[in-house]
């Protein structure tokens, strides 16, 4: 239910026969706040077929309009219409009798996270799989099916250097010994055989070697190469332990997901997806979009696109990624039956992806037209850039316990947690502490780098998570103290803040569009706070619950419990919970 849409429809069939219309394309916008008026009608279209200058057009326009039974008045400024409907329309849409409008619907997959198997995931992971998330959840709202899907990387040196050097390190030590979570045990391995690895390398120069050659000839990375070939020759004890280790990682990053409140469909390996796509180069090779060097490589050449050439098969047969993600979108589509891909992968990939969705289409696949890369910034800290292997990587489990503890100290210095339990406690700060973490990620345009601050995404009076879950609180609040009741109710007149109330709720349906045609939840989150801003600019100068005329209360109380809704279904949109009280 849409007024802008309702009056749009309306505005072209009062002007089709009078201005000879042959679409239904009126540009209708909400009314600039330092004029008068609800939406905007742009006139300048009109002022051709009308032969005047765009303020007589906008006149002339006016006048058949107030034919509307929905529109009261106009005023022109310049080539824009003014327009400002009656109070019925804005109880139209609140008491929804507005014509609902179908959606388009199409099935959509996303993928995101998809980590490696040598670490826990780390902030980098907490953006994407933040944005991944929602984006999803966005698009769903929009009508779609979708299914979330990631591939685990799960297989490759990096994996093995973890497995060597728990193996030679390790002593038996699994999760349970050492009472950490699996990801972060292996993790822990993965920059042991670094530390190990740098010892020798050093070594090795100390007795004359070049520091090149150290690197290459180091006895750890020589036993890390011979564990990956024992891997994909399937020696039983290596399959055995890379099987063991994974499983930890798994119940790892399943805790992890569970607090970040993200889920999946599908999950897809790459030990099981590494060796999809050579049948494609086979193909391509056969229609001329692929050609073969003379040590036998398969390359693309896509100079003519703007790009550069491109190996898609080594020489001794073995693939490279853009080989088996070739492979692994084919077989989505083959198997899934979907109409569009979007990939949540940062901005340091645009390149690969430019030249997947180029090779795909040049193999005559229609749905290539369907793909989407959407491309985020990186997260920093105050502190400088983050390195795995060296163990300097901000943990996403870490973080969330710093979100978590700092709302707890902010909470108990705002006092406002008498008459609740220990449990019920730490559930609000769990859930505040979320809030902000996400809120404070997702409110920024995700091509955009951020500049991460704890202290900042917490603060209960400013652009944040916490701010607009304590106006839906205040909501339920006044709700508790007097339920609305059943029917519809009206104000002899409405004041201007609560018309912008119902038109910004109004907007949510076309803000839910765009971002997901934009894959950007930022739209959804400044929607959000935005709403939150004119609540609690009508709560502080409106009475809801002391009024003589009874007809207001009820109607101001209908009006919050709607504002309400709209809040708290923009802000599941970025998987953020909203408590009933804080």
């Amino acid at each position: 239910m849409n007024i802008k849409t309702e009056i749009s429809s309306k505005i072209f069939k009062a002007l089709k026969n009078f201005l000879a219309l042959e679409d239904d394309k009126i540009e209708l916008q909400n009314t600039r706040k330092e004029f008068k008026g609800d939406y905007t009608l742009v006139v300048f279209p009109f002022v051709k077929i009308l032969k005047l200058k765009p303020e007589e057009a906008a006149e002339k326009i006016g006048e058949k309009l107030l034919e509307i039974s929905e529109i009261k008045s106009y005023n022109v400024v310049k080539g824009f219409l003014n327009l400002s409907l009656t109070d019925e329309a804005f109880y139209d849409f609140l008491y929804q009798k507005t014509e609902e409008y179908p959606k388009p619907s199409k099935k959509i997959m996303v993928e995101y996270s998809s980590p490696n198997t040598n670490k826990p995931l780390h902030l980098g992971h907490v953006r994407n799989n933040l944005l991944g998330y929602s984006v999803a959840e966005i698009l769903r709202e929009a009508g779609n099916e979708v299914l979330k899907t990631q591939v685990i990387n799960d297989r490759g040196i990096h994996i093995c250097k973890s497995m060597l050097a728990w193996q030679k390190f390790g002593k038996n030590e699994t999760p349970e010994s050492s009472g950490k979570k699996g990801d972060h045990l292996v993790g822990d391995y993965y920059v042991k055989f670094d530390q190990e690895y740098q010892k020798e390398i050093q070594d090795l120069v100390a007795k004359g070697m070049s520091a090149e050659q150290a690197k290459k000839e180091a006895p750890l990375l020589n036993q890390a190469q011979k564990m990956l070939k024992d891997w994909e020759d399937e020696k039983p004890e290596v399959r055995e332990l890379w099987a063991k280790m994974n499983a930890w990682v798994y119940n790892g990053f399943e805790e992890t997901y569970q607090r970040l409140g993200v889920d999946f469909d599908s999950i897809q390996y790459e030990s099981e997806t590494y060796l999809l796509g050579k049948d494609i180069i086979s193909k391509g090779l056969e229609k001329n979009v692929f050609y073969q060097k003379e040590d036998g490589s398969v390359w693309i050449d896509l100079t003519n696109d703007g790009l550069d050439e491109k190996l898609v098969l080594r020489s001794d047969g073995t693939s490279v990624y853009i080989t088996q993600d070739l492979g692994t979108a084919v077989q989505r589509f083959e198997s899934f039956n979907i109409d569009g891909l979007t990939y949540v992968v940062g901005n340091e990939q645009d390149y690969h992806f430019k030249v997947l969705f180029v090779i795909l289409k040049k193999l005559g696949f229609h749905w290539a037209e369907d793909l989407h890369h959407l491309s985020y910034g990186m997260v920093d800290l105050p502190h400088g850039k983050m390195k795995s292997r060296e163990g300097t990587v901000v943990d996403a489990d870490d973080l969330m316990n710093e979100m978590k503890a700092t709302a707890k100290e902010i909470a108990k210095e705002a006092g406002k947690l008498d008459g609740m339990s220990d449990d019920e406690k730490e559930k609000l700060y769990e859930s505040i502490g979320m809030a902000a973490l996400k809120y404070y990620i997702l409110k920024v345009d995700p091509k955009k780098r951020i500049l991460f601050d704890p202290k900042e995404s917490i603060d209960f009076n400013g652009n944040t998570g916490p701010f607009l879950q304590y106006a839906y609180v205040r909501i339920q609040s006044v709700l508790r103290k007097k339920t609305p009741v059943a029917g519809e109710f009206r104000s002899p007149e409405l004041t201007e803040i609560e018309k912008n109330l119902v038109k910004q709720m109004n907007d949510y349906d076309e803000v839910v569009s765009k971002a997901a045609e934009e894959l950007n939840p930022a739209l959804v989150a400044n929607y959000a706070y935005d709403l939150v801003k004119l609540f609690n600019g009508f709560y502080q100068n409106h009475s809801i619950l002391s009024n003589d005329d009874e007809n207001i209360t009820q109607f101001r109380l209908q009006l919050i419990k709607k504002v309400g809704e709209k809040i708290k279904r923009s802000l599941n949109l970025l998987g953020i919970k909203t408590p009933e009280k804080m």
